[in-house]
């Protein structure tokens, strides 16, 4: 079953159906032993009137013989001696069962009820001749000894009975037990309507709900169907400018569907990012591989007019901007810098060793090799290149001077300043420097200029690396650009 409004309609279903037969069972438990306390009272009733006409007018065994007795099929009546012998019993009485007296006729013994065990509707034996030691006084009544439920056949018409027991004590000082019954038939009609009621209304009842929960599940998820099947036209029709349909309500599926097209908003950045990317190291690469094929094909037909250092500088040009896409690529898959612990100040005074001649000096403000904070965490190779992208973007830029620093800011991290004195970067600009392919001064050539990726490449291993790459105004006036790293020692706490 793959629909969810099937599931849900089911699951409903279920959850009532098993809330209905626990509820219906209860009451149904509840309205017969309701009913069965009932029939007690009226057996106590009945019971105790018989014994007050037998404490008040019984004396000696004849006498029993004109006790007025209940003969309604309602209330059958026994009232029987000690030793289980039957003195009087309802006219119309002609067979019984659970009152431990099974004669119907006076005069004849019945079981020996001291010796029977009679069990009650409640599962526990019921001692019908187990009595207190204190029987009742002469022309007195006991207490009810118990209640039992039995069956009983009256003027021909059999039926469940609820007996009551009293001890009662005659005027000649005999004591007796009246058994008295109260019919079960209207409890058994009314459990028995109960449970037919229940029975008819319960399949309704479950359609009603299955059908409830179908339509109501069917009006909250189609907006879900909504925006399925405009996900599948965007999928078939590769258009990430559409968007799925946003319901008006502020519920769960609305949420959905602006994260949902939020995320084909990232999705088409991104795709329209990989494109100009392509287009852009293509339009880069074209004018090398074009300039190196030139001088190759010229070389081949004229060897004396062959530029070996030009084909040298296409090729090194080829090799760095190469180098630039393929770490690009690596940054854009989601590689992770290393954890290793370096020392920022040191690797600044070792790329700088290795730029003898570079155009302008580069000087350098660090601090002392014996002071650890300038330790931070990452990759010592990718953190080199941005050391790097940013010493070659300030010698191309600057007129005299270059200056290098690491110190510690105010906010507890490491921040390495590279500063020239240069013409700087315009407020307007200072975002857009940082985008792939782009150069500010368009009057440059591609050789002197670059591929425009070095401070691009820059800022993703600074974001990678937990930091930031900002520029900003040296006080030379020419650009000065900050990348501002977590410290070792606040990485590891």
């Amino acid at each position: 079953m793959s629909s969810v409004r099937a599931k849900a309609a089911l699951g409903a279903t279920a959850v009532v159906v098993v809330a209905l037969v626990a509820a219906g069972t209860a009451v149904l438990l509840s309205l017969r032993a309701n009913l069965t306390d009932q029939a007690d009272r009226q057996a106590d009733s009945v019971a105790r009137e018989v014994a007050l006409d037998i404490a008040a007018g019984v004396r000696g065994p004849a006498a029993y013989a004109g006790l007025d007795l209940p003969d309604e099929e309602d209330h059958p009546v026994q009232v029987a001696d000690e030793d289980g012998r039957l003195l009087a019993a309802s006219e119309k009485l002609e067979r019984i069962s659970g009152t431990g007296v099974s004669a119907v006729t006076p005069g004849r013994p019945g079981a020996v009820r001291g010796g029977e065990d009679r069990e009650d509707d409640d599962g526990e034996d019921d001692k019908g001749g187990d009595r207190d030691d204190d029987e009742p006084g002469v022309g007195e009544i006991g207490d009810v000894l118990g209640h039992t439920t039995g069956t009983a056949t009256v003027d021909g018409a059999a039926g469940d009975y609820r007996f009551a027991a009293s001890e009662v004590t005659d005027r000649s000082g005999r004591t007796v037990v009246v058994h008295a019954g109260a019919s079960l038939t209207a409890r058994d009609d009314a459990v028995g309507t109960a449970a037919v009621a229940m029975l008819i209304g319960l399949p309704v009842l479950l359609v009603v709900v299955g059908g409830v929960t179908w339509l109501v599940t069917r009006r909250a998820l189609r907006p879900v169907e909504g925006i399925r099947s405009e996900m599948a036209a965007i999928t078939a029709s590769a258009d990430l400018s559409r968007r799925v349909p946003e319901p008006a309500t502020h519920d769960e599926v609305a949420r959905l569907a602006r994260t949902t097209n939020e995320t084909l908003a990232a999705l088409e950045a991104a795709v329209e990012r990989q494109r100009r990317f392509v287009a852009d190291a293509s339009h880069e690469l074209r004018s090398p591989i074009a300039s190196l094929r030139t001088q190759l094909e010229v070389g081949d037909a004229h060897p004396e007019l062959l530029d070996v250092p030009g084909a040298v500088a296409d090729t090194v040009r080829l090799q760095r901007l190469a180098a630039d896409l393929l770490l690009l690529a690596r940054l854009d898959a989601g590689e992770t810098p290393g954890a290793g612990r370096l020392d920022l100040a040191a690797l600044v005074r070792e790329e700088v060793s290795q730029r003898a001649t570079d155009r302008v000096p580069v000087a350098s403000e660090l601090p002392d090799p014996a002071d650890a904070a300038a330790e931070v965490t990452g990759s010592r190779g990718q953190l080199a290149r941005v050391l790097g992208n940013l010493l070659d973007n300030a010698q191309r830029h600057a007129h005299a001077s270059v200056r290098v620093s690491v110190t510690r800011g105010a906010d507890g991290r490491v921040v390495l300043g590279v500063a020239d004195d240069g013409s700087g970067v315009p407020d307007a600009e200072r975002e857009r420097i940082f985008a792939r392919f782009v150069r500010l001064d368009d009057a440059r050539s591609r050789d002197d200029g670059g591929a425009g990726l070095g401070l691009a490449i820059a800022r993703d291993v600074a974001e990678r690396h937990g930091g930031t790459l900002t520029v900003g105004t040296s006080p030379a006036g020419g650009a000065l650009f900050e990348l501002r790293l977590p410290s070792a020692g606040a990485a590891t706490g």
